[in-house]
């Protein structure tokens, strides 16, 4: 599979939708197989919260591959034999693209807590200038997991005429409060850590020391990520052998697997790109500049494709529901499907057990 990374440069203005402007502003993203001559073997895939642009294959000495390389690939799911498939990484990511700590023109220095709010609505808007740039009017689908299916779902309503189908996986028409108050505790633990200084942090100095507030951040999402059927399953009521039972900071398997993920998790994100793009999930809402979910998704004019996943706790299988009803009582004249997977694996399902959905994407493509 040919694998190539690309950063384009944009100094026109890109018109954010709280009122601010970024400007100029770079976009990282990776493809997968060839374009074709009409450019139109195109598929989008969309990132998560902590994704990036490198979602397949494996750079050169790289032992992890990207983050979804089960679904991408020659014959795999989505097929790069036949599709040309593009990821780029979000505008407020730490990934190379613009975010706060990118330089702020016309200095050196990087905007920190002076970078604009973003939404998802503006992640969608770069990415639609970036393949106008590349030549690309029309893509074959657009598929994203999460604040990816945020991406596709936001893609669908905003540029009804520019891709096929969407598929749109373990996501939500609108953030609720239960996932943003998930969203608040990770948040404050890194607000109120004295280590981010108000934002003024040294990215040097967090990957020697590290950062508690963010490694508890990352904790919290964890557990969000997962539910209590997996956790069980993963650890059960296992005790670290080395920690004794009755000392005070003895550990259960499962807080060292949080305490692993979460330091680890301090070397190779950003807090404020951390803090942004939750700001941005919190943020998205389908409706709000519609008079209701029905005025919001009659704009779209593709098919969809939803799955949800049973043990999902942090976006709730009734609400891709919520979407698939309303879409059928609009008398939406596309292919509209729903699907709700048996997995006890909770929300990143979509990241792990892809022997369960995989074939319905890759038949939905055929």
């Amino acid at each position: 599979m040919k694998i190539q990374t690309h950063k384009e440069h944009f100094t026109n203005p890109l018109y954010l939708e709280s009122g601010r402007i970024l400007e100029p502003y770079d976009l990282v993203y990776e493809t997968y197989g060839e374009l074709n001559e009409k450019k139109d073997n195109v598929i989008v895939v969309c990132h998560a919260l902590t994704g990036s642009h490198h979602a397949a294959g494996k750079y050169e000495g790289e032992s992890k591959a990207g983050w979804w390389d089960s679904m991408i690939g020659e014959n795999k799911p989505i097929n790069t034999n036949k599709y040309f498939v593009i990821c780029v990484n979000t505008i407020g990511s730490c990934f190379g693209s613009t975010g706060p700590m990118s330089p702020m023109y016309p200095t050196d220095k990087p905007y920190r807590l002076k970078f604009p709010v973003i939404t998802i609505s503006d992640m969608v808007k770069a990415q639609r200038i970036l393949f106008d740039r590349l030549g690309i009017q029309k893509v074959e689908a657009i598929i994203g997991g999460s604040m990816g299916g945020m991406q596709a779902l936001a893609f669908a309503i905003e540029h009804p005429t520019f891709a096929k189908k969407h598929f749109i996986l373990a996501s939500t028409y609108a953030t609720q409060p239960w996932a943003i108050a998930f969203n608040k505790v990770a948040r404050e633990a890194v607000i109120k850590d004295p280590t981010f200084q108000g934002g003024n942090y040294d990215p040097k100095e967090i990957k020697k020391w590290g950062f508690s507030g963010l490694a508890i951040g990352r904790m919290c999402g964890h557990i969000s990520y997962l539910s209590p059927d997996s956790m069980d399953k993963k650890f059960g009521r296992n005790y670290v052998e080395t920690d004794g039972l009755y000392e005070l900071f003895g550990r259960y398997e499962v807080e060292r697997y949080l305490d692993y993920n979460g330091n680890n998790f301090v070397n190779w994100f950003d807090p404020l790109s951390f803090l942004y793009i939750t700001k941005a999930i919190n943020n998205f809402d389908a409706t709000r500049n519609y008079d209701s979910l029905e005025d919001s998704l009659s704009r779209i004019r593709s098919d969809i494709f939803l799955m949800s996943f049973e043990s999902d706790l942090l976006f709730l299988p009734k609400e891709m529901k919520t979407i698939y009803t309303t879409l059928k009582n609009i008398n939406n004249k596309n292919d509209i499907k729903y699907i709700n997977i048996d997995s006890d694996y909770g929300h990143d399902a979509f990241l792990v057990e892809y022997d369960k959905f995989a074939h319905y994407i890759k038949e939905e493509l055929r």
